[in-house]
């Protein structure tokens, strides 16, 4: 390990891969490599991580499920945290001896805390039905749909700043609203999520038709990486229009740049097929928003994150 390296990594509880082929963790599946993933075996190391990392200005991010992400072909520098060590993926149920209060790791997998609640005949989770991701990243865009947000559920955020302070946010301080809140950077640690005791047929039947309405109109069988923009102000010039109405209007649905498609099945979906890169997703992304502008006057948000070298 070069003395760098050893003045931010060594002593540390890490699992550390150099050089690891990040693009293929994501939902995309394509893009470049990340010069150190980093995975910290205990809240410890990873606070210390962060704080030797502020101290020496070396740039963070964190990797969640990659599942509104897209990584560019010449990959990322810094250090990628990802929190998929068992000890940020802990769900305690009864948090503080509240029936249907659960305390839940940052790196749990969306989809398997949908099913566990429904097993368990917890309700008000539903929503994320069919929502790819982490607990983490979805706090941290709000993740939701049609069915409601991630905010609706939770109660309060623990979190660790860029300089390593652990602080918990109660979750109505943050001005939650549609993809975005006021919950500063830094490190999703967990979240406290407030449930209700119901029947589990009940919650199952509510689960299944979300999923399978999702199934149905979405690509989630491709390689994709959730919408790739944010629906516009319904007050503005798009005149209450979703952004997948706004691009099958424009006509591109099945257009094309590259690998990289607009998907048949939902506008607001672009499919990497086999062979696309990074650039194509990029240059495609580029061209729905110019022509979204030309045609309508409405200039569509990225919901998709790209993280680059250039990125500061």
């Amino acid at each position: 390990m070069s003395l760098a390296r050893s003045s931010l990594l060594g002593g540390l509880d890490l699992n550390v891969s150099l050089d690891a082929p990040l693009g293929s963790l994501t939902w995309f599946g394509i893009g470049g490599h990340a010069d150190m993933l980093v995975s910290p075996r205990s809240e410890e190391a990873l606070i210390h991580l962060i704080q030797r990392c502020h101290e020496q200005d070396v740039k963070v991010r964190v990797f969640g499920g990659g599942a509104n992400l897209l990584i560019d072909d010449a990959g990322v520098s810094g250090v990628v945290l990802r929190l998929d060590d068992e000890c940020f993926r802990r769900i305690r149920y009864n948090a503080e001896g509240e029936v249907g209060a659960a305390i839940v790791g940052a790196g749990v997998d969306l989809f398997g805390f949908v099913q566990d609640t429904k097993r368990r005949g917890l309700a008000g989770f539903e929503m994320m039905a069919g929502i790819p991701g982490t607990v983490g990243g979805a706090v941290r865009m709000n993740a939701g749909g049609a069915w409601g947000e991630i905010s609706t559920a939770l109660q309060s955020v623990d979190h660790l700043s860029w300089d390593g302070q652990h602080r918990t946010f109660d979750a109505a301080t943050l001005g939650f609203r549609y993809r975005g809140s006021d919950l500063p950077s830094g490190v999703i640690l967990s979240a406290k999520m407030i449930l209700q005791e119901d029947d589990p047929v009940t919650v199952s039947n509510r689960v299944k038709e979300i999923f399978q309405h999702k199934r149905s109109s979405q690509p989630m069988g491709e390689s994709s990486a959730g919408c790739a923009f944010r629906n516009p102000d319904p007050d503005g010039p798009a005149e209450g229009r979703s952004a997948g109405a706004l691009i099958d209007q424009a006509g591109l649905k099945g257009h094309r740049i590259g690998g990289a498609v607009v998907s048949d099945q939902h506008g607001n979906f672009v499919v990497a097929e086999s062979g696309a890169n990074a650039s194509d997703v990029h240059r495609l992304m580029d061209d729905i928003q110019a022509r979204v502008l030309d045609r309508f006057g409405v200039e569509l948000s990225r919901e998709i994150v790209f993280w680059s070298r250039e990125e500061q």
